[in-house]
């Protein structure tokens, strides 16, 4: 998200998810991101977790409500807007990622 702002921002056009990634193949760069941080100790997970989340609240912070929820305020955020982007990867994943946490919790509980 950050860096898709931050380019965008700058007048470097750059799409959402990163080559080769697209809406269809992207579920690939989440097992990528899921493999790189298998031997990540849980504290500096937590650590990446609160500065990463700290950063794009900062960022998201600079913008306008217009600016965020405005259709076409950014033509590089094309039909949809930037809090829509900004929800789904703050909000939205958090909330998928408690979920599942919980749903671990459960069924390693039973067994």
């Amino acid at each position: 998200l950050l860096d898709w702002i931050n380019a965008n921002c700058k007048g470097e056009a750059k799409p959402f998810l990163p080559e080769p990634y697209n809406w269809k193949t992207y579920p690939a760069m989440n097992v990528e991101f899921w493999e790189k941080h298998q031997q990540t100790p849980l504290e500096e997970a937590k650590r990446l977790l609160r500065e990463s989340h700290e950063n794009v609240m900062a960022r998201i912070g600079t913008f306008s409500n217009d600016e965020l929820f405005a259709k076409g305020a950014f033509a590089w955020t094309g039909s949809s807007t930037l809090g829509a982007y900004c929800v789904s990867a703050t909000a939205s994943h958090y909330d998928w990622a408690m979920k599942k946490i919980k749903l671990h919790i459960k069924t390693s509980e039973q067994q």
